[in-house]
């Protein structure tokens, strides 16, 4: 085995749940694309949920499947932490090479916990969401909620480093959990500019059934408390109706908030023309094509640590409307790139005081922007020189490795 503490850094092993094809949410894309901008640099392996085989020199990929023994359970709503548990184990026993472990979100974290402990080998976290701070999970995972905050707890403050990828999720770490200040550093997700960029082309909408020659408001993400999707549609009887709503929103975490949405769009498309939900995960490329023509991009999440979403769209030159929570304030710059908007969230809580006050803020600035037309277009070409300027993943891979090369250093005196 090798010996770290003596061993330049020639390669690292990325821990996720998610990898493409299997890529659900930020953290996914973040896994991807850090991957890529890595193994520029070094030796990169990503063990990963699912079946994934890839060998592309410096980067292979592996999936590890379900473990039959974790596919039925007493609550079926504890299967996703068992699952989790199970393949964290799979991942950190087989043989691993590499110098350090890095894991994402509390599915894979045990995983380095394990490995550390397994091949002699620091271990770092980059901390995406905090399960503390999504209470809607117990919903979700029953009991098994506890079981996740555990992992993550556990993983959490044995960590060798932890990466947050904002300065409010950094403070998020330093107030909920056991950890010294120095351990903890700031890393923002990114975005591949060459890729997120304005494109040309309609033809997805028209698949879609969205009116090209109509300007559209467009929501991407997952049906859940998270994202504050429930807000928005509660906003729509309030947007102007010259705007189309377009919903990119599938996956819903558990049948209570489907119910909610399904019975939400449906009472106002018997009265309001031009809202589309597109329930199904549609492409990336499908996705683009769809924030270049959107007249503005919202987001009313009520938890984001990040919000990577934003970026996206900013980098399309599609300008935002977005809560002012967590990360995002460090993304969206307030009448710069987009509008923010307060939820006044109940304290201790994620919540707003009068859900029904935060639906027509959200409505009241979209309409701003659907009324100016000019200040929409600024914000969205600020929004991708920002995106260009700020966010680059090769930057983000350069202060990434700056981290890893530091815990080899420390072992070594």
């Amino acid at each position: 085995m090798l010996n770290p503490s003596k061993t330049a850094l020639t390669k690292v092993a990325l821990f996720s749940k998610e990898y493409p094809p299997y890529v659900y949410g930020g953290a996914g894309v973040h896994v991807e694309y850090l991957s890529r901008a890595l193994a520029k640099l070094i030796q990169v392996e990503v063990r990963s949920f699912g079946d994934q085989v890839v060998d592309e020199g410096a980067l292979i990929v592996r999936g590890y499947q379900q473990w039959e023994e974790t596919k039925t359970s007493g609550d079926p709503r504890f299967m996703g932490a068992i699952d989790a548990f199970a393949r964290s184990l799979a991942m950190a026993k087989d043989q691993l090479d590499a110098q350090l472990v890095h894991c994402h979100t509390w599915y894979a974290d045990m995983g380095g916990v394990i490995a550390s402990q397994l091949w002699g080998i620091p271990y770092v976290l980059t901390i995406h969401s905090l399960e503390p701070l999504r209470p809607w999970k117990l919903e979700q995972l029953g009991n098994a909620y506890h079981l996740s905050t555990w992992m993550e707890r556990t993983a959490i403050e044995q960590a060798d480093a932890i990466i947050a990828v904002s300065h409010e999720t950094k403070a998020d770490i330093l107030r909920l959990f056991d950890v010294k200040p120095e351990r903890v550093h700031v890393i923002h997700n990114g975005i591949d500019p060459s890729e997120y960029r304005p494109t040309p082309g309609t033809d997805v909408l028209i698949k879609y059934g969205i009116d090209p020659d109509k300007p559209f408001l467009l929501f991407v993400g997952r049906i859940t408390r998270q994202k504050g999707i429930i807000h928005l549609v509660n906003a729509i009887p309030h947007i102007d109706p010259a705007l189309q709503i377009v919903l990119c929103a599938g996956a819903p975490d558990t049948p209570e908030i489907a119910r909610e949405m399904e019975e939400g769009v449906a009472r106002i498309v018997a009265h309001r023309p031009g809202v589309i939900w597109i329930r199904e995960m549609i492409s990336r490329a499908e996705t683009i094509q769809l924030y270049t023509n959107a007249a503005m991009f919202c987001c009313p999440s009520v938890y984001e640590p990040f919000g990577i979403i934003n970026l996206e769209a900013m980098a399309c030159e599609t300008a935002v409307v977005a809560s002012a929570v967590g990360g995002i304030p460090e993304v969206v710059l307030p009448n710069e790139t987009g509008l923010l908007i307060d939820p006044d969230l109940l304290p201790g809580s994620f919540e707003p005081a009068d859900p029904a006050v935060f639906s027509l803020k959200l409505a009241d600035a979209i309409n701003q922007l659907a009324r100016n037309p000019a200040l929409s277009a600024r914000l969205g070409k600020a929004g991708r020189e920002r995106a260009i300027a700020h966010f680059s993943w090769d930057a983000i891979a350069r202060s990434t490795m700056t981290l890893y090369q530091s815990l080899l250093a420390g072992r070594d005196r």
